[in-house]
Parts: structure tokens; sequence; C-alpha cells
């Protein structure tokens, strides 16, 4: 029947092109836009960088250099007032019903474009068909749709155009600095959504991404998937993708005992990793502990110990920062490890650039840590030192 378009399917069959026509175009944003555009994690083969600009342009109307602008912006200036889409200043709410008009409202800054979107596509069809008619696409698939799908092509049509305002300028903008886990405490209040990056092809992974923007791989845990750098593998597979950068891996040499400028720099390449380690390995144990020691009338306090002591303290609020403090109060062990957490994170961003004051700085935590008396801490500061640039070295003949 004409009502059911050239290719006369039904419902069902209907529903799976549209999950396929969808997930080609979270691709194209997450690979093309986000990793390769933005950030420049991986190389893209030119024929493979063209059917990404065509798709976007045909299914969303986006333009690469606003994209990739307003993203860039997003991580200099995050959750700050100049945040183009932050919930902690422009509210949850708003970025989750809203994010569609905030990317469009960043888009007419000229300032924005100028300073942030250098080095996109310039090209004579860029110029001349992109750039120039961006409503243009998403018209013609409108078109097609309704020639291909008939009745039902406008509501493929309609899914395609809510996609990514809602999953990815909503869900992730909003959702992924409000709600979910965190592998690593960065400065800023992004979240993992979920460990499994299907429905937005990694991008759930948030944490993980703002903790190491510049890497193709999104998931880092063994247990997380990340299902857009599958598609950079597979790119990669057929020459049409080069990763360039990943999150560091952090390497330890068993009996290693020498905190030397290896070891160092080793820490400072890995230092989300160590911290979220020191959170196992000292602060975890040491709640329990001290949960127990305590009168019962203040073990209340203690439930949230663990993750009031390894929040990002910029990210701690006033109602949080004065738990904080009543904790602190009930234990000296727990203010120990407490403020010696914020002086390893000092000793980075302080000394970073001079390698030998580093050295310097972390060779005198790791005596005060030792010398502490809390086991945990002293354990901590011995593996420390087995950290190195490099793996261990294979001896099996």
């Amino acid at each position: 029947m004409w009502y059911q378009g050239l290719l006369q399917l039904n419902g069902w069959q209907i529903l799976a092109v549209t999950l396929v026509l969808t997930h080609v175009t979270i691709v194209s944003v997450t690979v093309y836009l986000h990793r390769y555009s933005a950030h420049r994690a991986l190389e893209l083969h030119p024929a493979l960088q063209h059917f990404f600009r065509f798709w976007l342009w045909l299914t969303t109307s986006m333009n690469t250099r606003e994209w990739t602008a307003i993203h860039r912006k997003h991580h200099a200036k995050c959750e700050t007032p100049e945040d183009p889409h932050s919930p902690v200043h422009k509210g949850l709410t708003t970025v989750l019903r809203k994010g569609a008009e905030l990317y469009m409202e960043e888009a007419k800054n000229e300032e924005t474009l100028r300073i942030y979107g250098k080095n996109c596509p310039d090209d004579w069809v860029e110029r001349n068909l992109y750039s120039r008619f961006p409503l243009a696409g998403v018209t013609l698939l409108a078109i097609i749709n309704l020639a291909l799908f008939g009745v039902l092509g406008m509501t493929v049509w309609a899914v395609q155009m809510m996609w990514i305002p809602v999953m990815a300028a909503g869900v992730i903008n909003g959702l992924g600095h409000a709600l979910g886990y965190r592998n690593f405490e960065c400065k800023d209040a992004a979240t993992n959504i979920m460990p499994w990056g299907i429905l937005i092809g990694g991008e759930e992974l948030h944490n993980n991404h703002h903790t190491y923007p510049n890497s193709a791989k999104l998931s880092v845990k063994k247990w997380e998937f990340d299902m857009g750098w599958m598609w950079i593998r597979l790119f990669s597979l057929f020459g049409l993708a080069k990763v360039r950068r990943t999150a560091p891996i952090a390497h330890q040499v068993e009996g290693k005992q020498t905190l030397d400028m290896d070891t160092a720099m080793a820490i400072l390449n890995n230092r989300f990793q160590i911290m979220a380690q020191y959170r196992k390995l000292v602060i975890k144990p040491l709640v329990q502990q001290e949960m127990h020691r305590v009168d019962e009338s203040v073990r209340h306090l203690f439930r949230r110990a663990k993750r009031l002591l390894s929040r990002e303290s910029s990210l701690l609020d006033a109602h949080n920062e004065e738990k904080l403090q009543r904790v602190l109060a009930e234990s000296q062990a727990l203010k120990v490890i407490y403020e010696k957490r914020l002086a390893l994170q000092q000793i980075w961003g302080r000394t970073s650039a001079n390698g030998h004051d580093m050295l310097h700085a972390l060779r005198d935590w790791c005596h005060q840590a030792e010398t502490s008396g809390i086991k945990a801490l002293q354990d901590f500061a011995i593996t420390l030192r087995t950290y190195s640039l490099q793996p261990a070295p294979n001896l099996a003949r």
C-alpha cells in the first residue's frame, strides 16, 4: 500500500531500522565529533570523516565547528558560569529539558567559535552546503523517510530528530554531571551514568572521559564497556582509523623500593588511578575500622565518610563540608589520612613543572606516611614506590 512506503515494512521492522539509524548517528557523534574533532584522540580516514559529516548534516543539522567549539569550551570552563551546559549552574532540569536550546544559543557566540573552533572543516562542501544550508539535510531526510517508510516515516524522522537532543545534549550533559558513580575524583562533577556504554556509544562513561579527555577509549575498568571503542577498533582493522592516545596504564614493579625520578613521573602520569587506590586501600578500611571504635551516638556520621573523605574538595557543598568536619573531629586517624590525601594531591598540583621538586616532595610524603603509625598509610607508601613508567621486564625465557 502507498502509505507503507516503497519498502513495505511492518511496524517491528521499522522499529529495528530506526534503532540502526539512530545508532549510526550516535557513532557519528561519539567517534567523529567527540573523540576525533574535539579531542583529536584518533585519526580518521578522509572518506570516513566525510561520511560522518554528511550523516550528521542529514540527521541532525549539526555543524562540526560549532559542536567542537562548544564541547571544547565545556571542558575549559566546566562547572563555571561560562560552561555552556553545566547543570551545576543552569540546573539539572534546564539541561535535561533544554539541552538542544543551550547548544543553539552557544552556537551563536562568535567568540566561542573563534577561540575553540580551530582546525575544523572549511572546504567547499562545508562552506557552500553544510554550513550554508543546515536545515536542508533534515528536510531531505524527512522526504526520504516518507518515501521509504510511508506515513510511519514521519515517526522515524521525529525519533531521529530527538535522539541527540535527548540522549546526548540532555542525558550526558545533564545526568552525566549529576547522577551515577565516579571512578576518579576529577575537578568537575562528571559521573559515569552506567558502566555499559551502549545506548549513547560509550558516552555514558562521562567521569572517565573528563578524567582522561584525550583518550580514544572511554572505558577504564575491566567490567566497563565502550561501544564507541568497539567501532574504533573495527575501523582501525580496516585502516580507516588510527588511535593516537588512550588513558595511561599504571605499571607497578613488584619488589621495587626506590622512589626515583621514574617513579615520580609514573605517579604524576597515573595520579587519578593512584588516588582511586588511596580511596580503596587507605580510606575504606580505616573508615570501617573507626566505625567500630567510635561511640554509637556518632556512628551514623561515618556511613558516608568514605565518600566525603575521597570527594574532590571543590565539589563539597556547605552541608557535606560540615559533615566532613564532624567526622574528622571524631577521629584523629581519619583526620590524618584526609590531610595526607590533600597533601599528596597538592604535590603534583604545585611541583609537576619541576620533576626534582616533585621527587623531593614525594619522598617527604612517603617518609611521613611510613612514620604515621597507621598501617594502611604505611602500606600505601610502600605501594607508591613500586610505580614505574615501564612495565616490569619479562624474565621468562
